[in-house]
């Protein structure tokens, strides 16, 4: 079964986000307009949608897998957008950051980032003096006895 998901397109010319294949994981989230990126600089490239996001869940964005083709990468790795981000005029947008030297242009229509929404379960914090588990030896570690 399909959930129902409410989304807004502020340019109706573009298409609606899609799995571009049956087994692909997420959606292709589309660059409303053209943005140039300066070299070693991050900018903002609007996405075209806004969504009421299912409650429970939260919409993760990130790099499609062939973005840093380009010479561009998400700014902050992924986006998490909050179920409370869903106005009317809450357009997601993809930090973009340049790695070139060069100026990079993004497209209008580029997919240029992918999105999935992902189970946010409710949770309350217990405190402990002590967890159960033995140690590992630190970050970056294992198997180590």
């Amino acid at each position: 079964m399909n959930m129902p998901i409410k989304i807004k397109r502020f340019d109706g010319e573009l298409p609606l986000p899609a799995r571009q294949t049956a087994g692909a994981a997420a959606f292709d989230l589309f660059a409303r307009e053209t943005v140039t990126v300066p070299p070693g600089e991050i900018a903002y490239v609007p996405l075209n949608i806004a969504v009421a996001t299912p409650p429970g869940h939260f919409l993760l964005i990130a790099a499609r897998s062939s973005t840093h083709k380009k010479g561009i990468m998400m700014a902050n790795g992924i986006g998490i957008i909050d179920p409370d981000f869903s106005g009317n005029d809450d357009e997601i947008k993809a930090a973009c950051y340049n790695f070139t030297a060069e100026p990079v242009t993004i497209a209008r229509g580029f997919r240029i980032a992918q999105g999935m929404f992902v189970p946010a379960p409710a949770f309350a914090w217990e405190e402990v003096d002590a967890l159960p588990d033995r140690s590992r030896g630190g970050f970056g570690t294992t198997g180590n006895t």
